[in-house]
């Protein structure tokens, strides 16, 4: 695989994002990276780093996370391949926050600087870096009132919606199967809830006939049922099935 390909999912992302030229699509496959591998709990970034380059998840599973004063960790949002985990650091320069891998996993480290030149030079690739930290933001929005106001089965429910949609729509899921990374702790973590009670509630999501949830594998039974109990409207995802049009355009 030529080095190019590595960033092409990169580029159908933000090719359904905004009307990205063919120069724009090549400037940003001629992007320099760096390939580096985690493992499990690996820290992708550490809160308070000095932010070099921005990482760009190529495969596996990543979380960002806040941990307070007596130990306690939230985990504020997770992410999947295709992603910037923390492109907002090509503008704020120093990591508030830390990411992990959840599993093993790769990334593409961006050297910020050609970030920051792209965003000077390329208008239209700007625009698609702009809307990806506004549709980050949106999704944190909806973790806020998840954790905030929902019940706990409806958190959980709400939470596996999500995932579900965000993996289909990079093609990451089959017949409602889809690869499911999280622990329980984890899952639990991202909830505010305890591991013992999460437990509970996949169990009982299990006994109502909405998920199959076998090892690292959760499949959808009964997806209407599960998105009515997690109150679950995919509105915040903004998924613009318009401008994912032209994004299949560029296999």
């Amino acid at each position: 695989m030529s080095s190019s390909q590595y960033l092409l999912p990169l580029v159908r992302r933000w090719s359904a994002y905004a009307e990205l030229s063919e120069s724009d699509r090549e400037a940003l496959l001629a992007l320099p990276f760096t390939r580096k591998s985690f493992a499990k709990e690996g820290y992708i970034v550490r809160e308070g780093q000095q932010a070099r380059d921005c990482a760009l998840l190529l495969s596996g599973f990543a979380y960002r996370q806040k941990v307070i004063g007596n130990g306690g960790r939230q985990i504020i949002s997770i992410h999947i391949p295709t992603e910037f985990v923390d492109l907002q650091n090509s503008l704020l320069g120093v990591a508030d926050h830390s990411v992990q891998s959840l599993g093993p996993s790769e990334v593409a480290l961006v050297p910020r600087q050609a970030i920051i030149e792209l965003r000077e030079t390329r208008p239209a690739i700007r625009l698609a870096m702009w809307i990806e930290t506004l549709i980050d933001a949106s999704i944190f929005r909806e973790w806020v009132v998840n954790v905030g106001r929902r019940d706990s089965k409806a958190r959980i429910a709400h939470l596996l919606c999500e995932l579900a949609l965000r993996l289909e729509k990079i093609g990451a899921g089959k017949d409602g199967s889809f690869e499911f990374p999280l622990t329980q702790e984890q899952l639990a973590d991202a909830t505010g809830l305890t591991p013992v009670h999460t437990n509970r509630i996949l169990q009982a999501l299990r006994k109502e006939g909405l998920i199959q949830l076998t090892g690292r594998s959760l499949k959808l039974l009964d997806w209407e049922g599960l998105r009515q109990v997690g109150d679950f409207d995919e509105l915040y995802l903004h998924r613009q099935p318009e401008a994912a049009e032209r994004a299949s355009g560029l296999n």
